[in-house]
């Protein structure tokens, strides 16, 4: 019987993790463009544009177990184009599943968070650790991120997932292929960092 409960609860929990990150596809999930009021706005949009380069460092990146170096190329709606001066934000928990959120300016945000704008070959870098799920829980570890185009509304996109995490079963990634929903993470583990390479095709803009 209480193989059966923890299996169920098991199924339960990455139901609910899949299906959060099934909704970020199949919602439109724009955020608000050029928004004025810091307090409110998106994190996206609290980079410092003198320091933006196609390559960040998350806060304590090399202090951690499991040091992440995140690359890829972002592609215009063809799939097939670099995609320029896309501006890529991400923030994750810490390894033990917790969100590290403080506060500057009377605006509470995630510590563990970073900003890139790809390079004329649609190129974007983050160093970064892998995050923990939270203790007791079955909760998929997971990279928030999302991405705005020159010219265009900020959205977010799927969580990123990992590969190798235990409670990504059979059934959680049948689901995301008949949704048509691309986000997990291979790591590759090298001499002192797992390498982890996601390409990210934009959508196309909408036609009003």
């Amino acid at each position: 019987m209480m193989i059966f409960v923890m299996s169920r609860l098991l199924i339960l929990g990455c139901f609910l993790s899949v299906l959060q990150i099934v909704k970020a596809q199949d919602a439109a999930n724009v955020l608000e463009d050029i928004p004025f009021d810091y307090a409110t706005r998106h994190a996206i949009y609290d980079f410092d544009a003198n320091r933006l380069t196609n390559t960040d460092s998350i806060p304590e990146f090399q202090s951690k177990t499991t040091p992440l170096k995140l690359t890829g190329i972002v592609y215009q709606p063809d799939g097939i184009t670099p995609a320029k001066d896309v501006i890529v934000f991400i923030r994750h928990a810490g390894e033990q599943g917790k969100f590290d959120v403080r506060t500057q300016n009377d605006k509470r945000y995630v510590y563990h968070r970073g900003w890139v704008k790809t390079n004329a070959d649609g190129v974007y870098t983050f160093y970064t650790f892998i995050p923990g799920s939270y203790l007791h829980s079955k909760e998929l570890r997971r990279i928030h991120a999302s991405v705005k185009a020159a010219g265009e509304a900020a959205y977010n996109l799927p969580d990123f997932i990992f590969n190798d995490d235990p409670f990504l079963s059979k059934h959680c990634r049948k689901r995301m292929r008949k949704k048509g929903v691309d986000c997990i993470l291979t790591t590759v583990k090298k001499e002192t960092f797992y390498l982890a390479e996601k390409n990210i095709v934009l959508r196309a803009a909408e036609v009003e």
